[in-house]
C-alpha cells in the first residue's frame, strides 16, 4: 500500500488533536451550562428570603400554610391569599427557622389567589427582586420552594398569557415539589417573575404561576375596607399609602365598624398620619359620644394645632361643640357653650369667608333663640352657592319662631320656586310644610292643592294622620265629598281610632246624610265608650231626625261625660 505523505501524515495527526480539543472543551461547556441550569449561582442567596407562612383561627388551631418570599427590606411580602381566609393570626418562619408575626395585610386577590402583606419584626431582610419584564414561550426559570438550596427544579414556560392588560399568567412544565405552593418563579438573574399556584394534583408535571409583579402592585385603597376578600379574614389591614385615601378609610369605617375596631383604626391613622387632623377630630367623635368631653377637645385642639387648613379644624370644633349642646345639653361641660361653637365658626370664617361656615353661624344663633339675627344671616346666604329649598326652609323657621306667619310662607313660596315640574319627591317636605301654614291660615283650597301634590309624590308612603290633615283642608274648604272620601281613607288606615268616626260623623251631620251619621256615631260609642264624641254626634243626628226622645238621653250621656257642646243642643231640642 502506498503511504501517505509525511506532510499529510502530519496534518492528519494534527486534526485529530484539534478536534479532541474541540470535543474536549465542548463537554466542559457543556456541563458547566448544565451545572448552571440545575443550579444557578444566586440560590443560596435567594433561599434566605424565601419563609413559610402559617395562619391561624381564633382558638389557635392551624388553618393553613403556604411559601411566601419578601420583596422589600422593609419587611413586605408575598404569598397566597387561601391560608389568610378566616385567620385570626398569621406569622412566617423564615429560612433560619425564627418564627415573625405577619403585621397587616398590604393588598390580597381572591381570582388570583394572591396576597401582600408586612412582616414584623423583619431585621436584615434579604428580599427577592421582582422582574418588571416577562418571560417568553420557551424559556428557562427556576422555582424556589422554602430552604431548598439543593435540587432546584428547572422549569420550562410553556404558555404565558396576558391578563389586566399588562400581567403574565404562565404555564410551566415542572414538577411542584409538596408545600410549594406560593413559591417564588425566578429568571436565568435571579429575579421573580412568577408565584406558583395551587396544581391540579399533586405530582402533577404541568402547573401554573401568576405574575409576581401583580401581587406586588397590590394597594390598600380608601374603599379596600368594604372589600369582601379582605373582610373575610381578622389580619389587621393596613391603611392606604395616601392619606386622602385613608380618611375616606376612615370615614367608611365610621359606618360599618363596631366600636372597638373602630377606635383601633383611628388609633393606626394617627401613628401612620400624626400631622393629619383627622384622625384627632374622629377619636374626638369617639371621646364624645363616651361623654368625655375633656378628651374630645384635647384631641380638637390638637387637630387644629397640626392642620395645614385651619379654618376646616375650626369649623368642625365647632360643629362638635354645636352638637353637644344640641343633643347633650344635660350633661354639663363648662368650656362648651354655644357662645364656643360660635367663636369657633367665626374664626373659621375669618380665615376663609365660606357660605358653609356663615350657614354655621345661623344655626347656632337660631339655638340662641336669636330668631332675628339668625334670619339676617340666612338672608345674606340666599345669595350664595348654598341656596337650596333646605335653606329657605330653616330661614323659614325663624319666622315660624317670632310668628311671622306671613314671612315663613314668602320663604316657603321660594323654597318651592327652585323646583320644576313634573315635581319629584325632593320637593314632598316643603309642600307638607307650606301646606301646615296654609291651613293656619284658613287658605284651605291652596292647602287641598298641596296635599294633593304631596300625596301624587309619596302615594306609598302617606298614612292615616296624612288623610286626616287634607279632610280638614277639605272641609274647611267646603270640598264636603273629597274631605268625606279622606276621612274614610283615615278610618280604613286606622280603623280603630275613634277620633276619625267622630270627626265622620259631625261631617255626616253637617251634609244631612243623619243614617249614615246614625251608624258612624255607634261605632265610634263602641270603640270609645268613656268618651262624649260617639254620644253627642248620636244624640245630635237623632234629634235631626225627629228621634227626640232618645237624641235627649244621648246628650245627657254627651254631658255628664263632659262635652261642653251638649248643653246648648239639650236646650235647644228639649
Amino acid at each position: 500500500m502506498r503511504k501517505k505523505p509525511y506532510l499529510c501524515r502530519h496534518l492528519e495527526c494534527k486534526t485529530t488533536e484539534s478536534m479532541k480539543r474541540i470535543y474536549l472543551i465542548f463537554w466542559l461547556l457543556s456541563a458547566v451550562i448544565g451545572t448552571s441550569l440545575a443550579q444557578p449561582s444566586w440560590v443560596k442567596k435567594a433561599t434566605k428570603g424565601v419563609f413559610t407562612l402559617k395562619t391561624f383561627a381564633e382558638n389557635g388551631d392551624l388553618i393553613g400554610s403556604a411559601t411566601g418570599f419578601y420583596v422589600t427590606a422593609q419587611g413586605e411580602a408575598l404569598s397566597n391569599y387561601t391560608p389568610f381566609r378566616g385567620a385570626w393570626k398569621a406569622i412566617i418562619v423564615d429560612a433560619d427557622g425564627k418564627e415573625l408575626p405577619v403585621e397587616c395585610l398590604l393588598g390580597a386577590n381572591e381570582t388570583y389567589d394572591v396576597a401582600k402583606f408586612r412582616v414584623g419584626n423583619a431585621k436584615k431582610v434579604q428580599p427577592l427582586v421582582v422582574s418588571q419584564g416577562s418571560l417568553a414561550v420557551g424559556a428557562s426559570a427556576w422555582l424556589l420552594p422554602y430552604r431548598e438550596t439543593k435540587n432546584v427544579p428547572m422549569a420550562t414556560i410553556e404558555k404565558a398569557e396576558k391578563f389586566h392588560t399588562e400581567y403574565d399568567y404562565y404555564t410551566v412544565s415542572v414538577t411542584m415539589p409538596q408545600d410549594a405552593v406560593g413559591s417564588p418563579l425566578l429568571n436565568e438573574a435571579g429575579e421573580v417573575v412568577g408565584m406558583m399556584q395551587m396544581p391540579a394534583k399533586q405530582g402533577d408535571k404541568q402547573n401554573y404561576a401568576v405574575s409576581a409583579r401583580y401581587a406586588d402592585s397590590l394597594r390598600m385603597s380608601g374603599l379596600s375596607i368594604n372589600d369582601p376578600v379582605l373582610r373575610a379574614t381578622k389580619v389587621k389591614k393596613d391603611l392606604p399609602e395616601a392619606v386622602d385615601q385613608a380618611v375616606l378609610t376612615l370615614y367608611l369605617a365610621s359606618q360599618t365598624l363596631d366600636s372597638v375596631a373602630n377606635g383601633q383604626l383611628i388609633e393606626d391613622f394617627i401613628s401612620k398620619f400624626p400631622d393629619a387632623p383627622d384622625g384627632y377630630q374622629y377619636r374626638a367623635q369617639i371621646a364624645y359620644q363616651a361623654n368625655d368631653f375633656a378628651a374630645a377637645q384635647r384631641d380638637m385642639e390638637t387637630a387644629i394645632k397640626v392642620a395645614g387648613k385651619k379654618d376646616e379644624a375650626h369649623y368642625s370644633y365647632s360643629r362638635l361643640i354645636y352638637q353637644k349642646e344640641l343633643l347633650k345639653k344635660d350633661i354639663p361641660y363648662e368650656p362648651w357653650t354655644l357662645e364656643k361653637a360660635l367663636q369657633e365658626t367665626d374664626e373659621a370664617y375669618s380665615i376663609a369667608s365660606l357660605p358653609i361656615y356663615l350657614h354655621q353661624r345661623a344655626l347656632i344663633l337660631f339655638a340662641q333663640k336669636k330668631y332675628d339675627e339668625a334670619s339676617q344671616v340666612y338672608a345674606e346666604l340666599t345669595g350664595s352657592s348654598l341656596r337650596s329649598p333646605e335653606l329657605f326652609y330653616e330661614a323659614s323657621r325663624c319666622k315660624e319662631m317670632v310668628a311671622d306667619t306671613l314671612g315663613q310662607l314668602a320663604l316657603l313660596d321660594s323654597a318651592m320656586t327652585m323646583f320644576n315640574r313634573p315635581l319629584l319627591k325632593e320637593a314632598a317636605p316643603y309642600l307638607l310644610m307650606r301646606a301646615q301654614v296654609l291651613l293656619a291660615m284658613e287658605r284651605y283650597r291652596d292647602a287641598v292643592a298641596d296635599l294633593n301634590d304631596y300625596e301624587s309624590l309619596m302615594k306609598t308612603q302617606v298614612n292615616d294622620h296624612f288623610y286626616y290633615i287634607r279632610f280638614q283642608a277639605d272641609r274647611g274648604g267646603r270640598l264636603f265629598q273629597q274631605a268625606l272620601d279622606d276621612i274614610n281613607q283615615a278610618i280604613s288606615l286606622n280603623p280603630q281610632y275613634d277620633l276619625y268616626h267622630a270627626e265622620k260623623a259631625s261631617l255626616l251631620i253637617r251634609v244631612g246624610l243623619y243614617d249614615d251619621a246614625l251608624v258612624t256615631a255607634q261605632e265610634c260609642i263602641r270603640l270609645a265608650p268613656e268618651y262624649s264624641d260617639g254620644y253627642l254626634f248620636l244624640g245630635f243626628a237623632q234629634c235631626l231626625k225627629g228621634q227626640k226622645e232618645e237624641g235627649l238621653k244621648n246628650l245627657q250621656k254627651a254631658k255628664e261625660l263632659g262635652d261642653p257642646q251638649a248643653d246648648g243642643l239639650i236646650e235647644k231640642y228639649k
